[in-house]
């Protein structure tokens, strides 16, 4: 049972023209079975029915409250500002995408984890993406797991999977979120992983086994944007050059740079035959190039060679794997 001598939670949702599902969103706040929270809804210039949507519920609830944004922001900077108003008391912080929900149970989990483990700066736990499961990797041994920050930072440099999910889908530490004056690199389209690498280099990573958020992918949102052009494989190798050899030895960094740019020109390879447009190629292109390794014709070449021979070689098993991947959709690797 939870009463108010249990540590608040300040839950924000920054949101732009979110009419279509914001209700749903705020049903799934009120729902909580941890009711120590309050709510700050940021409207970003929204020019549908958002706003109107937001006050009824501020009327209604007192732990609901509205900021509005004076100039239209991009999504990072609008996180950072909603981040902004969480209240000094609150001891943790919960972000909510104005398309997400959270399932009645999700605070009252996490919280008691973070309250059993104090070290641990980020609470994750499964979530529903559609009706698929993700942020699966982590293995189970007990629930919650707690690992040490620098073993999940590790585990994900080295080729393992991603578990720190995305904003809707972990609990922070309130203290960490306030000692930031920008909690996300706003030039940084996947800045949600970069600041778990920068929190979790002395602080722990705790994760339920469990189903606790759900997310909903527009056509318009970040997420889609991202699986369109694959920013995920430029956005590993900027993680591993700028944090790898703060968790790996020289010789596991080197060995996964490398590993990862082969990856990175299989894809590309591939991708030479599948008429991809010149914002596609202009994308790939600038990040190699800001990375520090720019697009090497001749290497690009010899992949998409290798990829065409492949597929004469073994018809069969590539056309196997394209049937996987169709019938598995895009990954998921925020």
């Amino acid at each position: 049972m939870t009463t108010t001598q249990d540590p608040l939670v300040s839950v924000v949702t920054p949101v732009h023209n979110g009419e279509k599902f914001l209700r749903e969103c705020i049903e799934s706040v009120l729902a909580q079975t941890y009711p120590h929270w309050d709510f700050t809804i940021v409207n970003n210039c929204s020019t549908d029915r958002t706003l109107d949507i937001a006050r009824a519920y501020a009327a209604r609830d007192a732990r609901i409250r509205i900021h509005e944004n004076h100039t239209f922001v991009r999504v990072n900077e609008s996180h950072n500002i909603a981040l902004r108003q969480i209240s000094p008391a609150s001891k943790y912080c919960k972000v909510v995408a104005a398309d997400d929900w959270l399932f009645p149970d999700c605070l009252e989990k996490m919280v008691a984890l973070a309250e059993a483990h104090p070290s641990v700066a980020i609470v994750g736990a499964y979530g529903l993406a559609g009706d698929k499961v993700v942020w699966v990797g982590l293995p189970y041994r007990q629930d919650p797991v707690v690992a040490r920050g620098r073993e999940a930072c590790r585990m994900r440099l080295l080729g393992g999977p991603y578990v720190f999910g995305t904003p809707t889908s972990v609990l922070l530490r309130g203290d960490l979120v306030r000692s930031r004056a920008a909690f996300y690199n706003e030039s940084n389209l996947h800045a949600d992983s970069e600041v778990c690498f920068e929190l979790l280099a002395d602080h722990d990573f705790g994760f339920l086994h469990q189903v606790l958020t759900f997310r909903r992918d527009q056509e318009d949102s970040v997420t889609s944007h991202s699986q369109r052009l694959n920013t995920y494989l430029p956005g590993v190798l900027e993680e591993l050059l700028r944090y790898g050899r703060n968790y790996l030895s020289e010789e596991e960094w080197s060995e996964r740079v490398h590993a990862q740019l082969r990856e990175y020109y299989r894809y590309l390879g591939q991708q030479v035959y599948r008429r991809r447009g010149r914002e596609f190629w202009s994308f790939h292109r600038a990040k190699l190039a800001a990375l520090g390794y720019p697009l090497r014709k001749l290497r690009l070449t010899l992949a998409a060679m290798a990829y065409a021979l492949d597929l004469a070689l073994n018809p069969k098993s590539t056309a196997e794997k394209l049937a996987r991947r169709v019938l598995s959709g895009p990954a998921d690797n925020s």
